[in-house]
């Protein structure tokens, strides 16, 4: 396996999560965030994956959002976090964090793999 490439299962796992946190550090729409995931080395998270997950945490009132006329374009649909968003979004991460440490720990160490 590509060592850049990141498996499908855990994006999947966290997609979610990291969406909500893009969307936490202030007003943006799909595009960017798919921008920024990619960006930060996640691969291409295509717009059939990452708008359902946006229309889900809107639906579960972490998110909200309005439509905007665009300039010299489509309108684009801009989320912002909710106050309850940002409470789940620190638990969540609380969560993630114990999780992937718990997971670490029964890995095995990079000398222990050469």
């Amino acid at each position: 396996m590509d060592t850049d490439e990141t498996p499908t299962e855990w994006l999947r796992a966290v997609l979610s999560l990291i969406v909500l946190a893009i969307v936490a550090e202030g007003e943006t729409y799909g595009y960017v965030v798919a921008q920024r995931l990619q960006a930060a080395g996640l691969g291409t998270v295509k717009g059939g994956t990452l708008y359902p997950v946006l229309n889900r945490l809107e639906d579960a009132e972490l998110l909200t959002s309005s439509w905007r006329e665009g300039v010299g374009g489509p309108g684009r649909k801009f989320f912002t976090v909710t106050p309850r968003g940002r409470e789940h979004l620190a638990a969540r991460t609380a969560a993630w964090r114990t999780f992937t440490e718990r997971a670490t720990g029964l890995l095995p160490t990079e000398r222990s793999t050469t």
